[in-house]
């Protein structure tokens, strides 16, 4: 996906399962922990307030040996805790957060806007990702990744049932 800097990207997945469904699986702790963590990495809840202005705080852990093994030979910790609040939450309609980004080395910390639109279909639901582009097209590429792996794990865990 080539955008500019300027521009919001877009990602959608139609996920087999109502709206509520889907909301529920994304405003809850055992929800997120379902799916949310890429391949390879546990989500581990602290804080969930799904109201506007509430905090979502999470821990990500390498857990899959080949992942332990990546971070540890890049020096990274195998534990980040990760921090959103809600900015936007309209169940089972609209869901918006801003997270902060307070890891890249050489940047000031700053926030990063998803919106997640969830609409009815036929046969589901069509989740549709909204997100900023970050401080850099290296960057923004990196969280078009990520937010398109959170999709295809949450369409895997509807499926499995």
């Amino acid at each position: 996906m080539n955008a500019s800097l300027n521009d919001q990207l877009a990602l959608t997945r139609e996920i087999a399962a109502t709206p509520d469904t889907v909301w529920d699986l994304w405003t809850t702790a055992d929800g997120i922990s379902r799916w949310w963590a890429p391949d390879g990495f546990r989500t581990d809840v602290s804080t969930i307030d799904v109201t506007e202005g509430g905090d979502l705080v999470y821990t990500m852990t390498a857990v899959d040996p080949a992942q332990v093994a990546f971070m540890e030979q890049h020096g990274l910790p195998l534990a980040t805790e990760s921090r959103k609040r809600f900015t936007e939450v309209a169940r089972p309609q609209r869901l918006g957060y801003v997270s902060l980004v307070d890891f890249v080395p050489g940047t000031e910390p700053y926030e990063h806007l998803t919106t997640v639109d969830l609409a009815p279909t036929d046969s589901g639901t069509l989740v549709t990702m909204t997100i900023d582009p970050m401080h850099d097209e290296e960057w923004t590429q990196r969280i078009v990744a990520g937010r398109a792996n959170e999709l295809d794990n949450l369409a895997r865990l509807v499926e499995r049932g």
